[in-house]
Order: C-alpha cells, then sequence, then structure tokens
C-alpha cells in the first residue's frame, strides 16, 4: 500500500510543479491545489498505515494493542484541507479580480503599466 501511495505522491507532485510553471493563472490555482494534495498524502503516509487498529483505547498505552494508530497526522491533514480550501477560494477571488482588471489571465500577455 504504501509503494501505490509512493507513486500517486510522486505523481502529484509532478504535476503540481508542471502545473505551476505554465503561463496561466488558472493553471497556477490548480498547481497549488495538486502540490496541497501531494503534501496531504505524504502527511498521512508518513505518520504509518496501519490496517485496522484503533487510535484510542479505553487502557490508553497500557493496552495489549501493539502499534496503536497515531491520530496526530490525521489532525493534521484536516486542519491543512480546511487552510488550503480557504487558500484557494482566495486565489480564485483574486484571479475573478486580476481578470476583471486586466482583460488577460496569460501572465505572458502583461506588460508594465499596459492595463484597462
Amino acid at each position: 500500500m504504501e509503494t501505490i501511495l509512493a507513486f500517486v505522491i510522486g505523481l502529484l507532485f509532478a504535476a503540481g510543479v508542471y502545473m505551476l510553471l505554465r503561463r496561466s493563472i488558472v493553471k497556477l490555482i490548480l498547481g497549488i491545489m495538486l502540490l496541497s494534495h501531494a503534501i496531504n498524502l505524504l502527511i498521512f503516509t508518513a505518520g504509518g498505515l496501519h490496517k485496522g487498529r484503533p487510535q484510542f483505547t479505553g487502557y490508553g498505552m497500557e493496552s495489549d494493542i501493539p502499534n496503536p494508530t497515531d491520530p496526530l497526522p490525521q489532525a493534521l491533514i484536516l486542519t491543512a484541507i480546511v487552510i488550503g480550501f480557504g487558500i484557494t477560494a482566495f486565489f480564485l477571488a483574486l484571479m475573478y479580480r486580476f481578470y476583471q482588471v486586466t482583460g488577460t489571465e496569460d501572465l505572458d500577455e502583461l506588460k508594465e503599466g499596459d492595463t484597462k
């Protein structure tokens, strides 16, 4: 399972960096979203995958369950997802206003002082 996730994380990172290097602002935003998802999967995988193991037990650390699942990476990922959605919404609003002012979303078409 970790091997499949490693390939998926690598693919998401590669696609995210490729999208960041494009000229369009929309593709830039999509690249940031892909990088965000890749980082979330990386944190999830680095936290350890323990199939069928509980996060908490009624007896705490003295329980007989070996290697219970660590809840901290999952809490970090949930927080990162919420922050990522907020940043994406802000970028989309900023891109909409940028398009209204300049009339283009291509970064190479911009010239100094050439706005509508």
